[in-house]
């Protein structure tokens, strides 16, 4: 696999949740989970579920900073 984005953290998939049209698939990269947002047609063309090996791919051009107050 060969990406532009330079972030392209290896993980395993915990959980995906359906939804209409949209599923959320979590993806644990050693401790922390980090959540994707992508198409049903996506989770099944690539053959997405639980306990499969995938990588979190981060490609952002801002990133938002936020604190409790």
């Amino acid at each position: 696999m060969k990406l532009s984005a330079r972030n392209q953290i290896p993980g395993t998939i915990t959980a995906i949740e359906k939804g209409a049209t949209t599923s959320h698939v979590s993806i644990d990269i050693g401790g922390a989970i980090v959540m994707a947002s992508i198409t049903n047609e996506a989770v099944a063309d690539l053959g997405l579920a639980p306990g499969k090996r995938a990588y979190a791919v981060i490609k952002a051009s801002d990133v938002m900073v936020g604190v409790e107050g």
